[in-house]
Parts: C-alpha cells; structure tokens; sequence
C-alpha cells in the first residue's frame, strides 16, 4: 500500500489544505492511480472527492501546430511563433448545403 507521508498535502483539484495525522487523513482521500506503469498519489478534499472521483489534469497535454511548413510542438516555438499562435483565429467554412446569408 503507497504511503500517505509521500504525497503532496493539498487538494489537486482546489489546493485546499489536507491535514494529515500519522496515517490519518481528516479532510480528504488518498487516491492512488496507475498511469502506464507510473504510480500518481493524489490527495483530494472530500468536497472535491464528492463533486469528481476521477482523475483530471495530471499531466500537461503536448499541442502541435504547423509553422512554416514544419508540424512542431508549440512549446518549442520561440516567443513571437507563440504570441502569433495565441492569436489565431479559428474559421468555419460553410457547407455547401447551408444557405448564404
């Protein structure tokens, strides 16, 4: 069984204060996951708890996009590529069946 003492002791989804005595949590859960082999100990409240068992935003997700002819992680791009990208604007192109106008 993980440990209680290993893990950070606020909530993951609020960052509330998770007191912890010994083993003994007072105001939360020790939850354990397995991503791919990888052990995840997360600490939530027990508001947080009731609201949402599951498990979000443990890990950053990798966005590419294309510049300059290249497809490249977004975070490799230099400030400015950045800032351009953030920028963007998104077009829906109307259907073909959809009336003009």
């Amino acid at each position: 069984m993980e440990s209680v003492e290993n893990a950070n002791n606020v909530c993951h989804d609020c960052g509330r204060q998770i007191i912890i005595n010994g083993q003994e949590i007072d105001n939360g859960v020790f939850l354990v996951y397995d991503n791919a082999g990888e052990k995840i100990n997360i600490l939530k409240c027990n508001d947080c708890y009731a609201k949402n068992q599951a498990l979000t935003n443990f890990q950053d997700c990798e966005v590419y996009s294309r510049v300059v002819g290249y497809i490249r992680p977004v975070q490799q791009w230099h400030k400015g590529k950045r800032q351009e990208y953030s920028e963007r604007e998104e077009f829906v192109v109307a259907r073909p069946e959809d009336p003009c106008c």
